[in-house]
């Protein structure tokens, strides 16, 4: 996640809030800073392929998928290890994990990919899903009977249509956007929000 900041001051309650906002407003007591308000640039969009969001691994894929080759449980738990260091196990900031924001309102439209085999499965379509509630234009595609890093084997036609597939929304979500427009058009895929399962 481009937008992870594991060393983030984290004051908030235990279900904070996650905003991206381009707008200027005062900061409420006890409240996260947002990047705008930090000065940070804000992404236009997120490409998320096989997402990790979920530092407590309590997903049921997680759970089941301890030793599968790919990506298991145990990979995670080594890396979240390297990631929170001396925070693991402890208060996350969702700046690092943003499975533990309450409130996903103001990010950037995004694209989710999930497979059928990988300990993050459950977590990435959580994710999306959590990012449908909040308002966020969001595309979930999961592709079944498929495996963590299934879109590198070149010979695999799944793989190729997958690759192509994340070609052409990385391309169109970086257009120029067109006045009123949030420069990321779900409409061209048919819908404001899709699930999709592919094969």
């Amino acid at each position: 996640m481009g937008f992870a900041r594991p060393d983030a001051e984290d004051n908030s309650a235990s279900c904070p809030p996650f905003h991206y906002s381009l707008q200027t407003h005062s900061q409420e007591p006890g409240q996260h800073h947002r990047p705008a308000d930090r000065g940070d640039r804000v992404p236009a969009f997120q490409l998320l392929l096989y997402p990790v969001t979920d530092d407590r691994m309590i997903t049921p894929s997680m759970v089941s998928f301890v030793d599968i080759p790919g990506w298991n449980r145990r990979n995670s738990e080594r890396m979240w290890a390297y990631y929170l260091g001396e925070r693991t196990g402890g208060d996350v900031s969702p700046y690092a994990a943003p499975a533990r924001a309450c409130d996903l309102r103001g990010l950037p439209p995004a694209y989710v990919m999930t497979v059928d085999y990988d300990a993050l499965r459950d977590e990435g379509i959580n994710y999306a899903q959590s990012l449908l509630q909040a308002g966020v234009p969001v595309e979930l595609h999961h592709y079944p009977e498929t495996f963590h890093g299934f879109d590198t084997v070149a010979s695999s036609e799944v793989a190729r249509c997958a690759r192509k597939e994340h070609y052409r929304v990385l391309c169109r979500a970086l257009q120029p956007p067109q006045s009123g427009s949030t420069g990321y058009d779900l409409a061209a895929n048919h819908g404001k929000s899709q699930v999709v399962n592919g094969r």
